[in-house]
């Protein structure tokens, strides 16, 4: 590290002003707002943001319209099973009035069978 020098505030100076020529003038070579080139990037971005938002909107209506399927999916999945809840306990209760009128006609003959005995 012999040949180490340590930058004075001159220059530091210097090397902040060279920079700062540096920026000024790639700022100066930049391309005007009316220029065409300009312009048509301008245009290029418009045009790609009008599809990017058209993606957008496409995606959003797919995402809702999925939405929407699957709830109606669940829907008619429910009333049908809702359906079949209502027939299956409809069926066990036409079964259970069903055995216990056979119990009752059970019951009844035992009782006339007695009376039978009796009499």
């Amino acid at each position: 590290m012999k040949g180490f020098k340590t930058p004075t505030f001159s220059d530091r100076l210097k090397t902040a002003a060279s920079a700062k020529q540096v920026h000024v003038a790639r700022f100066r070579a930049r391309p005007a707002a009316d220029d065409p080139l300009v312009l048509e990037k301008n245009a290029a971005r418009q045009a790609a943001a009008a599809a990017r938002e058209l993606r957008i909107a496409e995606r959003a209506a797919a995402k809702r319209a999925e939405e929407l399927r699957i709830v109606a999916e669940n829907a008619a999945r429910e009333t049908a099973e809702r359906a079949a809840r209502e027939a299956r306990q409809v069926r066990e209760a036409d079964e259970q009035a069903e055995i216990e009128a056979q119990r009752k006609a059970e019951r009844d003959a035992r009782y006339a069978a007695r009376k039978k005995r009796k009499a």
